[in-house]
């Protein structure tokens, strides 16, 4: 799992939760994940948003956790696009490309 001081991973903010999950008794099944934890926020880029429902579309499937990494990994997996902000950005500016007469090219 990550630093404990470190709760924000791929635009997923855990908060207290992110702390919490190494302390859960694994294998963890996912109705007791839920019916102990289903209230955490978890926060994204564009707000927050209850673990019982970002957790929802496995509401139907006998899932276990072995760890928290494997929960982790599964949270992250769920909330897809929601986490990345602002789509196509980068900071990374534009790469320029110097020519045999040293002339600048993008």
């Amino acid at each position: 799992m990550t630093d404990a001081d470190d709760t924000r991973q791929h635009g997923v903010e855990f908060g207290s939760f992110g702390d919490r999950m190494d302390s859960f008794d694994y294998p963890l099944d996912h109705e007791t994940l839920l019916d102990e934890h289903g209230d955490a926020e978890i926060g994204l880029p564009d707000g927050e948003t209850r673990l019982d429902e970002l957790l929802a579309p496995l509401q139907d499937e006998e899932q276990t956790y072995q760890d928290a990494d494997e929960l982790e990994t599964m949270i992250l997996n769920l909330v897809g696009d929601d986490a990345i902000g602002r789509e196509n950005y980068s900071d990374r500016g534009t790469s320029t490309v110097t020519d045999g007469d040293g002339e600048q090219s993008l």
